[in-house]
């Protein structure tokens, strides 16, 4: 007399899974490992192993295959979270302010950036979101043109002539400000450097006026002080001056 095989896909499965060893539902890494201890039991070639009990412990694991529900890596690929937007700004967008258009995946937003944005600070765009929520821009300024800013201050590097920083005196410096002189003298230790107050970041908030710092390099190439002395007067006398 055979037995009676059972006439439904749930309980299809339970005798299957009984088969495996398990009892109730299973993920697939422990129906996996059920199913790889009970072929190894049921091998023919091992001791106490079956031919016939080996078929049906593969049948089984196939059937619980068949009925199970999508694997997650059969489903579609989950994208990976959109970046933190970053409005990125030059030293002197950050020091005068500046409106500008940013792309924002497929859309372009207008940003106005006030003046005095710190690197590591958030602009926040009332409703500037997709779906109408506040939009938190990450503020980043770069290096543009040889001047670079930290928290308050902004550096920059300015040729010197050798001569001028060994014997001391006048320096002139072209700043974002327009040109700025100060005195210099020759025990200044290596690298030379002024300080130019008020010429860094605008105070914002709690954060104070920032200084600009201006290292001294050596060069071959800049003018003595004499030179830059004449150059200075040729400017201030030019030909059209004294004509008219």
């Amino acid at each position: 007399m055979s037995a009676i095989r059972p006439t439904s896909d749930a309980a299809a499965v339970r005798e299957a899974l009984a088969t495996l060893g398990l009892h109730g539902a299973a993920d697939a890494e422990a129906l996996k490992t059920a199913f790889r201890a009970a072929v190894k039991e049921a091998r023919p070639d091992q001791p106490g192993g079956d031919a016939e009990r080996f078929r049906h412990v593969i049948a089984a694991y196939r059937l619980v295959q068949a009925h199970a529900p999508a694997r997650p890596s059969l489903a579609p690929p989950q994208q990976d979270p959109a970046p933190a937007p970053v409005l990125v700004l030059s030293p002197m967008q950050a020091i005068a302010g500046a409106r500008m258009d940013l792309r924002l995946g497929d859309r372009t937003i207008r940003v106005a950036a006030p003046a005095g944005l710190r690197t590591g600070e958030h602009l926040r765009l009332r409703g500037g979101g997709v779906d109408g929520a506040d939009l938190y821009l990450a503020v980043l300024i770069r290096t543009e043109d040889g001047i670079s800013v930290l928290g308050d201050d902004l550096f920059m590097n300015w040729p010197t002539s050798s001569r001028l920083l060994q014997e001391g005196g006048r320096v002139e410096v072209e700043t974002h400000a327009g040109p700025r002189s100060a005195w210099i003298t020759p025990e200044m230790a290596a690298p030379a450097r002024v300080r130019f107050k008020g010429l860094g970041l605008p105070a914002r908030g709690a954060r104070a006026q920032g200084h600009l710092f201006v290292t001294l390099t050596p060069s071959s190439e800049a003018p003595s002080p004499a030179e830059d002395l004449l150059v200075r007067f040729t400017r201030a006398w030019a030909p059209e001056r004294i004509a008219a």
